[in-house]
């Protein structure tokens, strides 16, 4: 089996960057493909990482844009679906740090409406990692059919969540209640410092992490912007360094980070199963790896990662 190959499932969003046109009464949004789970998969695919996206895509120009976007970047649609609703539309509005704060548009949209049937039949026999999170795990009714989704994929195959919590559209208190769940499926968790903060208040972060391991996930890393990463594998730690950059926007760092992460850990071939072999000095090059990643996204204009060749004075791992 390709230690590389990565299964995503979740949503597909069209990020719409608001821009001043210099009149009063005029705004403009510049669209963008985004979401937290296309986002992760684009960035894995254009790192190499053999990556299939499980989406419902809507035939409207949005989920047009998205299809397009995806398959340019090397993603493996086979088996997304083909949904009659619309798009979620999310607007970004950005501040002087370049930090978004995101409106949504999501009722009644495509990417919360899976079935059991639509996952059914989603051959996971060659995936090493399936990946998920942001609010596929949350929006009803498809939320409980990926979490049975997941349960499943377990079985054999390595499992990740990034909650990416959005209170604009679900309250925390509903990620809360359903997080020791997700650590008991989970293999990685990887949260922001946002996500923390909402989750957990006032928790110092080593003391989440051993919250989290006790409910199940073994390794946990926590993202903190330009203050770099804190990764906890059953908890030994380790705090990586930001990677300095010329900040354009923030919009999918955070999904970059964890496709870095992935990559780099099944490029050594650590993925699969409950990380039996994976050791602290292995989630520290990763996770060097995936603050680069990262911060090659920050230095360009809305949820745009790198791809393999912008990385490679990097040493980057590859693939087997």
């Amino acid at each position: 089996m390709n230690p590389c190959r990565i299964t995503v499932v979740g949503e597909c969003v069209a990020d719409a960057l608001a821009e001043s046109t210099g009149t009063a009464n005029e705004l403009a949004l510049r669209v963008m493909p985004g979401g937290g789970p296309a986002n992760t998969a684009v960035a894995l695919a254009r790192l190499g990482t053999p990556a299939r996206f499980l989406a419902r895509l809507s035939d409207d120009v949005f989920g047009r844009l998205f299809q397009a976007h995806l398959q340019e970047s090397g993603v493996d649609l086979s088996h997304a679906v083909r949904a009659t609703e619309p798009s979620t539309l999310a607007v970004a509005e950005l501040d002087a740090q370049g930090q978004a704060a995101f409106s949504f548009h999501a009722q009644n949209t495509a990417d919360w409406q899976w079935t059991a049937a639509e996952l059914a039949g989603v051959d996971l026999s060659a995936t090493a990692c399936v990946h998920t999170g942001s609010l596929a795990l949350v929006r009803e009714p498809g939320g409980a059919v990926v979490e049975e989704f997941l349960a499943s994929a377990s079985a054999e195959a390595t499992v990740s969540i990034d909650p990416n919590v959005r209170p604009l559209l679900v309250s925390p208190e509903v990620y809360r209640s359903k997080l020791e769940h997700w650590c008991h499926l989970a293999d990685v968790l990887r949260l922001s410092e946002d996500d923390l903060s909402l989750l957990l208040p006032d928790t110092p972060p080593e003391e989440a992490c051993d919250i989290w391991h006790a409910a199940g996930a073994r390794l946990v890393v926590l993202t903190r912007g330009a203050g770099g990463a804190l990764a906890s594998l059953d908890g030994e730690r380790v705090q990586l360094p930001a990677v300095t950059t010329r900040v354009v926007d923030t919009i999918g760092a955070g999904d970059s980070f964890t496709a870095g992460l992935l990559h780099h850990l099944g490029a050594l071939g650590l993925l699969g199963g409950r990380l039996a072999d994976l050791r602290i000095g292995d989630v520290a090059e990763a996770c060097r790896f995936a603050l680069q990643v990262a911060a090659l996204t920050c230095s360009t204009a809305g949820p745009n990662p790198p791809w393999r060749h912008q990385l490679e004075p990097l040493a980057t791992v590859e693939c087997a």
